[in-house]
């Protein structure tokens, strides 16, 4: 029972807002009752976009695994294959008569590079912290709190109980790690680094040890990435002893241990800064405060940006149980705050991984244990580096997309010589991998290698971050990378000769070949690429109208996209993947690529395409559910843009599967105990798809409108979010839903204009119109297909089998909120 003391606390606390909702109700932690041992996939993420740390919590011997971002191997270089271009003609008459093996094997020959396929990102090593006599504890317990992001493990050895806390602080740039126990005098360890680069650890002076390496060297290019860790140890009472490589502490009240790495990376082209003067700044910037003044300043810094978004679907006696625990559980449980703890987690990731100022998340965001890790941990822009960000404008965390941003505008530079060695070809192009170096050339065998669409795709993110903010200044600062990516197609395509329709070629559906010939990927007019294309030349058109400039430029563009191939209907009813129906039913191949334009673009459309909104119905069944994690967190978008609520929540069902336990193509995809996403082995885009797709769940603003529950399951019957963000500058402030109905909804315009809103029953309030046109006035909803004829409040929507929903606009005004009950 709380007593009347902590009672009157928690009022004060509660009424002065200090505890956000999440807090009160302590459920967002993931935590266990065991140590992760020697699992790194069981381990706890720490990170502050720079520096990141794996915990491991362990009570003998506890390891925490270390990553700063730019340890990459390699140094600068380039992977273009010059003679690509002689080939090119050749290549594309192969193609055009169906000799595509000979078409295949000459590209592997001319277009496929002789140079390197990407570098490694690296882990720095591990700090080992070894403590004597901690063999057997009781009481154990750790935890990810995410409304803090600070890990704590507690147990006891002997009556004496110890914490050990773990954070990653952006305003101190450092890694810190604290040591309490509940009796003085009684903590005593030995700390120690490991690393297998090239590299000297020592212990400098009485308290600090310091690891000096450089990056490995890889397909010929140099390892020249220097880095420095520096730990340094911080004791009250007790002796601190260094011995060699190692330094060890004895009979201390309280310990905190200082974590500093830095490198010689200033940018893709130079390497020329000290790394051993930035460490040791870093080092002293964190030791200049205390630890309780640098936990206050990491959760203020954390939580400006964790606390905008608010999510409630529903309460479980489940959450009584360890994390690792409620996810084998899940399958026959119902524990909707699982659901809920798994989107926040998403959005933890990408706060501790992703900040202003520093690299974009890796395949594996900021945390890697291996020297060679799968896929080089690179960026793989045929999905995987864009699904990383699909959480960042929609829950409220733009900045996070700030290095996305960058990295963008460094591939608009190097992908120019590309563009022209390899292709004749003007503006800029990348294909389906990059690094920290930034080439733009193709990687890996040619089945892989021969997409030069990465560029399409990236820019994309550049103008859909203008859509959530209005900001033209920002506008401005990416349109030349949005040009240039235009400019490059209008020089490399060429007409088809069946219909002299526009297409890209050479190129591939990504990772995957028609069974018409097996092992080949190489084609011409993928729809993919064709709903890339128009994707970026419909962007690129909006946003120099926006920016009233270019018009020659614009015309031309918008004369090419006239000329792009349909998408079509194939003998299966499914959205054909290729230019001929060539599509196999059975296929369960992991990348739906030809359904980019469902979902993350907006072509295809239940109101405007409904021809087309079925038959990606039927590709999506027809490829089936079980597959990789990172494309079981697809799908849960596509189902959600699919309108099908109970199907997305499927999908949900077996991202949040063990890892393992899936059966199907590439099987074993799901959710590790630490809820890490399984692709198998560790991919982090699985939990930025899925925390994306719960989201779609609840909000979608793509198609001409602000679309409220659009595809709520039957088991998220009520609920409550706040904070989500819609295109158009729109914000929930407060979305309350009960028996499937809206009942309350608040929502905040930074941007003004017409906010047309879709909703699932009748509501009431001031400034809410019928909808008597088709058209949506707010050029922030603009749509570039043919919208039906609205004839009444009430749509049904041209697909069959889908839910009646209502349409009303509301003129708003900036910075105005508007409250809307249910009818």
């Amino acid at each position: 029972m709380m007593s009347l003391k902590n009672s009157i606390a928690v009022c004060l606390l509660l009424a002065l807002g200090a505890i956000p909702v999440a807090a009160q109700q302590n459920n967002l932690k993931l935590w266990y009752n065991k140590p992760a041992g020697k699992v790194w996939e069981a381990a706890l993420p720490v990170g502050n976009g720079r520096l990141g740390a794996m915990v491991y919590g362990n009570t003998e011997r506890e390891i925490i695994q270390l990553n700063e971002s730019t340890v990459w191997s390699g140094s600068p270089n380039r992977n273009d294959n010059p003679d690509a271009r002689a080939a090119l003609p050749e290549i594309r008459r192969l193609i055009f008569d169906n000799k595509f093996k000979e078409a295949s094997q000459l590209a592997g020959q001319t277009v496929q590079t002789k140079k390197a396929n990407g570098m490694k990102y690296q882990t720095v090593g591990e700090l080992y912290l070894d403590f004597p006599g901690h063999e057997n504890v009781s009481g154990y317990y750790r935890e990810l709190n995410l409304q803090t992001a600070v890990t704590k493990t507690t147990y006891a050895v002997n009556g004496i109980s110890f914490t050990r806390e773990v954070l990653a602080s952006v305003p101190a740039q450092a890694i810190v790690v604290r040591l309490t126990a509940s009796k003085p005098g009684s903590i005593s360890f030995t700390a120690s680094l490991h690393s297998e680069h090239k590299s000297t650890i020592t212990a400098k002076g009485n308290d600090e040890l310091q690891l000096s390496g450089i990056s490995s060297d890889k397909e010929g290019v140099p390892g020249k990435v220097k880095f420095q860790s520096l730990v340094k140890i911080k004791a009250t009472g007790g002796k601190i002893t260094p011995t060699g490589e190692t330094i060890s502490v004895n009979n201390a009240n309280a310990v905190t241990l200082y974590i500093s790495i830095a490198t010689n990376f200033v940018n893709y082209a130079d390497i020329s800064a000290d790394e051993t003067k930035r460490a040791a700044a870093y080092l002293q910037q964190a030791m200049g405060k205390d630890y309780p003044q640098l936990l206050k300043e990491h959760i203020s810094a954390y939580q400006r940006y964790f606390n905008r978004v608010q999510l409630d679907l529903g309460t479980t006696d489940s959450i009584k149980n360890p994390t690792d625990v409620r996810l084998h559980d899940f399958a026959h449980a119902n524990d909707p705050q699982l659901v809920t703890l798994y989107f926040q987690f998403g959005r933890y990731l990408l706060i501790a991984a992703s900040q202003p100022g520093g690299q974009p998340a890796t395949l594996q965001g900021l945390w890697n244990n291996k020297m060679d890790p799968p896929w080089g941990s690179k960026y793989t822009i045929n999905i995987n580096t864009e699904m990383n960000y699909w959480p960042a404008e929609e829950t409220n965390l733009p900045e996070m997309a700030q290095p996305l941003v960058q990295m963008v505008k460094d591939l608009s530079v190097t992908g120019q010589e590309t563009a022209r060695v390899m292709y004749g070809a003007g503006g800029w192009v990348t294909h389906h991998n990059t690094d920290l170096w930034r080439i733009t050339g193709p990687v890996d065998p040619i089945f892989y290698a021969i997409w030069p669409m990465g560029g399409a795709w990236l820019s994309r993110h550049l103008w859909e971050k203008y859509l959530y903010n209005g900001d033209k200044q920002y506008l401005q600062t990416v349109y030349p990378a949005l040009k240039g990516a235009a400019q490059f197609y209008l020089d490399y395509m060429v007409p088809e000769p069946t219909h002299q329709w526009l297409v890209v070629v050479p190129s591939i559906s990504p990772e995957n070949s028609p069974k018409a010939h097996p092992g080949v990927s190489i084609t011409a007019g993928a729809t993919m690429d064709n709903q890339l294309v128009f994707d970026l030349f419909t962007n690129t058109i909006h946003a120099a109208e926006a920016l009233n400039m270019d018009k020659d430029f614009i015309a031309k563009v918008t004369a090419a996209r006239k000329r792009l191939p349909p998408m079509q209907v194939g003998q299966y009813g499914q959205l054909q993947e290729w230019l001929q129906d060539l599509d196999n039913p059975q296929d369960k191949h992991r990348h739906v690529s030809h359904l980019f334009g469902l979902y993350p673009a907006s072509q295809v459309s239940p109101y405007r395409t409904p021809e087309l909104f079925d038959a990606a119905r039927t590709t999506l069944v027809q490829r089936g559910d079980i597959s990789t994690g990172w494309s079981m967190g697809w799908k849960v978008n596509l189902w959600a843009r699919l309108l099908d609520g109970n199907h997305a929540w499927q999908l949900i069902k077996n991202q949040l599967t063990p890892a393992g336990l899936n059966k199907g193509e590439n099987s074993g995809g799901g959710t590790y105990d630490n809820l890490f996403d399984a692709h198998p082995p560790f991919q982090i885009d699985g939990n930025f798809g899925c925390t994306a797709g719960i989201t779609e769940m609840l909000l979608q603003s793509h198609d001409g409108t602000v679309n409220l529950l659009p595809a709520l399951p039957d088991d998220w019957q009520q609920g409550h979010v706040s904070g989500l963000r819609a295109r158009g500058g729109f914000e929930i402030q407060e979305m309350v839903w009960e028996k499937g109905q809206l009942v309350k909804l608040s929502i905040r315009s930074t941007l003004g204009g017409n906010l047309r809103l879709r909703v699932p029953n009748v509501l009431t309030g001031k400034g809410l119109s019928q909808v008597l046109s088709s058209n949506n006035p707010n050029p922030f909803f603009r749509t570039d297909a043919t919208a039906p004829t609205i004839v009444s409040d009430k749509v049904k929507l041209p697909a069959p089998g889908l839910k009646e929903t209502v349409l009303y606009d509301v003129a708003t005004q900036p910075g105005k909120t508007y409250t809307f009950t249910r009818g």
